[in-house]
């Protein structure tokens, strides 16, 4: 990926409007929004970096279930009196680490999607083990990182389903738009690109726009010498291109720290020292804004790692999940302040799950099929969806014998579910999901 076009914008733009300007590619900017009213809708994607081990975030809480879980985990395995039940779901529980995740789902505004991952068709143990159809590179971060995001059978593809998304719905949804449908809080992003639609990236905590802190004649020369490079016709197409996007970068900065100073701050209170949080309150922010930047759709990247937990994986993950939950459960909060908890459905995403036998270094190593949560006031929540997978090592859901459990449910199928809800119709899905057809079930009906 290393010559790909989002990395060669990514230097680039570096490049180009060095830290003279202090902008990011596409601009290091702020925010995204969109015109108040019923009409509005937001997609917000959380990404679990590095696998996160999804058999100790949902558990198994019934007698015979959690012996069994218990004996093949082994130095895993999370004490039973530390989980969290779930009322509506009492045969499972959620690890010790989230019990804001667990009252979301009591108060039917989270659900959790069992057994999802990447596939091309559906797929068994025995089609699997006979060289059957599957994704490229299974098991690889840097693969299944891009084809959670693309939706499509290997990461060679150069658009993800958001960025289709925005290329199919930016002109009927946005046609008056002042910045981007999609903002990624990460960092570029597969996710976001489309074949005409690029994202705007944002700087959480730098809503204020960019600022210089040297001396006024210092910072005069930086901003004269970035606006020549701006202004430099170089004949080179790409460098153009590049000068276009942070060109377009200062625009929208302006635009951005104009919208958010002319709004009172948000009351509701994200932890501190929690990077998902900052994240995930720069996407409120940006929300709170949305009526001067007359936006209709939105998507929003953010993303928090490291879950690549190949030892010391219960103190290294259960860290990581205590910041996920009040990260989450703050975000859902700002959305009732701003009274659009109903159109913000936020969803997590990640590589794949870890082996559900562990290592030999109190950890556990690259897997498959995983649990996801998906919250928001549109959310059927208090339940679960899909079909958890029988958990025994070479058993009927175990791609081999370790606990790599072939996915019951397409990543397709739970990225077609919430396109459905954001507006994507039913002529549209193919061009945005080109596998989709191979599944009898293009929604999963939990929101």
């Amino acid at each position: 990926m290393a010559s790909s076009r989002r990395s060669f914008i990514k230097y680039a733009s570096l490049a180009a409007a060095g830290n003279a300007a202090g902008l990011r590619p596409f601009g290091m900017l702020n925010s995204f929004a969109q015109a108040g009213g019923a009409g509005y809708k937001a997609l917000v994607c959380i990404f679990l970096y590095g696998g996160n081990d999804a058999n100790n975030m949902l558990i198994p809480f019934d007698a015979n279930g959690y012996a069994s879980y218990s004996k093949i985990r082994g130095p895993l395995a999370l004490a039973q009196n530390t989980l969290l039940q779930l009322g509506s779901a009492p045969d499972f529980a959620l690890n010790p680490n989230l019990p804001d995740i667990q009252t979301l789902f009591a108060n039917k505004t989270a659900a959790l999607v069992t057994n999802v991952g990447t596939l091309i068709e559906p797929t068994n143990r025995s089609q699997y083990l006979a060289g059957g159809t599957a994704p490229t590179n299974l098991f690889s971060h840097a693969d299944q990182q891009l084809e959670w995001q693309n939706a499509s059978p290997s990461g060679a593809t150069t658009t993800g389903w958001a960025g289709r998304i925005a290329d199919t719905m930016n002109l009927s949804y946005n046609p008056n738009a002042r910045i981007p449908m999609i903002a990624s809080v990460a960092g570029d992003t597969l996710f976001c690109d489309g074949a005409g639609s690029t994202p705007v990236s944002v700087s959480p905590g730098n809503l204020g726009g960019a600022a210089c802190s040297e001396g006024a004649t210092e910072c005069a020369a930086q901003q004269a010498t970035a606006q020549a490079l701006l202004n430099f016709s170089s004949g080179l197409s790409l460098v153009q291109a590049d000068n276009n996007i942070t060109s377009n970068a200062y625009s929208y900065a302006k635009t951005l720290s104009d919208a958010v100073q002319s709004v009172s701050p948000l009351q509701t209170v994200f932890p501190t020292g929690n990077s998902l949080a900052a994240q995930l309150k720069q996407i409120a922010q940006i929300i709170e804004v949305r009526s001067a930047l007359g936006v209709q759709r939105q998507i929003f990247f953010a993303g928090v790692g490291n879950f690549d937990t190949h030892a010391n994986q219960i103190a290294l993950q259960g860290a990581l999940l205590a910041q996920i939950g009040p990260a989450m459960a703050a975000f859902y909060q700002s959305t009732v302040e701003l009274g659009v908890q109903n159109s913000v459905t936020s969803f997590t995403m990640s590589d794949f799950s870890r082996t559900f036998q562990p290592n030999s270094n109190t950890g556990s190593d690259h897997a498959w099929g995983s649990h996801h949560i998906v919250m928001g006031g549109a959310v059927k929540g208090g339940q679960m969806y899909g079909t958890f997978p029988n958990l025994a090592l070479a058993g009927p859901d175990d791609s081999g014998s370790n606990g790599r459990w072939i996915p019951t449910t397409a990543s397709v199928q739970y990225a077609s579910t919430l396109a459905q809800w954001f507006g994507v119709s039913a002529s549209q899905l193919a061009n945005i999901f080109p596998t989709l057809g191979s599944f009898s079930l293009n929604n999963l009906g939990f929101v």
